[in-house]
């Protein structure tokens, strides 16, 4: 009984080896259930460029003017132009016209002033051959007349200032005047290299070694060239356009 009551008192021994928990951590009390984790940093946000290419300049640049879609490039002037044209190119028909007009209005003085001093010399005479030679005199002196008024004419009214400048009565009958490329005003000299050294004199002598086909190429040129410009105005950067 002892020995079995001995038996009975001895300690059981310690289980062997660490023991497993049986389930995982404990919820907080209450049985919330655990904040969220914070999300990741994140890197500042980059601006993608717009479809299309880089981006335009800003509107107001030194370059001025809208930007096309789709990128830029720096604007080309045609033909020397600084600045926009002002006014409508003047059509082939309206030069003729004007030109027409300022032949008219120097050669019909001319010819009155030749038949009074033909008739006079005649007068003074009584024929014969002191009247022949008296009506010579007349037309040499109406066409040294003609000759001087023919050469000032256009530089004297196209270097009129304001509304007229670039004008000869002609154009401006037809509502059409001379401006140049650079955006100057037409002064007395540059009429005249236009009108009397380059389109008188210059084509004149050109045309008497081409049986007149460089007068002929200069009047016709604007009904072809893309800025109605004859071969004088290509030379000397000028264009006619309407008021």
């Amino acid at each position: 009984m002892e020995s079995g009551r001995g038996r009975e008192e001895q300690p059981q021994s310690p289980p062997k080896g660490p023991q497993s928990p049986s389930r995982g951590p404990q919820s907080p009390a209450g049985g919330a259930p655990p904040p969220p984790p914070p999300p990741p940093p994140q890197s500042p946000a980059v601006d993608s460029p717009p479809a299309g290419g880089p981006e335009s300049p800003a509107a107001g640049s030194r370059y001025g003017g809208p930007v096309p879609p789709g990128g830029w490039s720096q604007p080309t002037t045609a033909g020397g132009i600084a600045g926009p044209v002002p006014g409508a190119l003047a059509s082939w028909g309206r030069r003729l016209g004007a030109t027409i007009i300022d032949v008219l209005i120097i050669a019909i003085p001319a010819f009155v002033l030749m038949a009074i001093l033909g008739i006079g010399a005649l007068a003074s005479t009584d024929g014969g051959d002191a009247g022949f030679v008296a009506v010579i005199v007349a037309a040499i002196l109406t066409l040294l007349v003609f000759t001087v008024v023919s050469l000032i004419y256009a530089p004297l009214l196209m270097a009129r200032d304001g509304s007229r400048n670039g004008q000869t009565w002609g154009k401006q009958a037809l509502g059409i005047r001379v401006v140049r490329t650079d955006g100057q005003s037409m002064d007395f000299w540059w009429s005249a290299l236009r009108e009397v050294a380059i389109k008188n004199f210059g084509l004149s002598i050109l045309s008497s070694f081409t049986i007149g086909i460089a007068s002929l190429a200069n009047y016709l040129w604007p009904l072809w060239d893309d800025r109605n410009r004859a071969l004088h105005d290509i030379i000397v950067s000028t264009l006619v356009v309407h008021e």
